[in-house]
């Protein structure tokens, strides 16, 4: 059994090697960062964490989409799925779940960085769907640190959102 999940883990990159996937992650944490801390200084509604999760979704969507675009779903003539449709469903579906989770109450914005990290494990449960569960842990592991610390440093600057 451990055999067979150390195989499925090793597997999990066919397309972008593990250290390239988790450099990518991270950049797209670190970028995103810099735009979200512009906007917490600003006081609006999206700060750190959301575009965060929102940046990690993102590229970690482009990376399932190429892990999937590397699993046969037979020849040509006989393929019923495209991967690029079943991340559309997907972000499609779970964007709507997440626009629910935001709502406004007295003129603020409120659980925005619940509805990004919807969108996100929307992202993480592809990812694990296509077999790119090392992948997925990444972005997760990336994730809950980002939430954790930047929940403190918003608690020490005095514009947590709650969210």
């Amino acid at each position: 059994m451990w055999q067979q999940i150390s195989d499925e883990l090793g597997a999990s990159f066919s397309v972008v090697p593990a250290s390239l996937a988790f450099t990518r992650l991270l950049v797209a944490v670190v970028l995103s960062a810099i735009v979200g801390f512009e906007r917490e200084l600003q006081g609006k509604p999206a700060g750190l964490r959301t575009h965060i999760l929102v940046a990690v979704a993102a590229c970690l969507f482009v990376l399932v989409g190429q892990e999937l675009s590397a699993i046969s779903f037979g020849d040509s003539g006989e393929q019923h799925h495209d991967p690029l449709r079943m991340i559309e469903a997907v972000t499609a579906g779970v964007a709507f779940l997440a626009a629910g989770a935001i709502f406004t109450s007295g003129g603020k914005v409120q659980n925005l960085t619940t509805g990004a990290s919807l969108w996100l494990c929307g992202a993480i449960g592809l990812g694990c769907g296509a077999g790119s569960v090392a992948l997925s842990a990444m972005a997760t592991g990336l994730v809950v640190v980002v939430l954790f610390l930047l929940r403190q440093l918003e608690k020490v600057m005095g514009t947590d959102d709650a969210g």
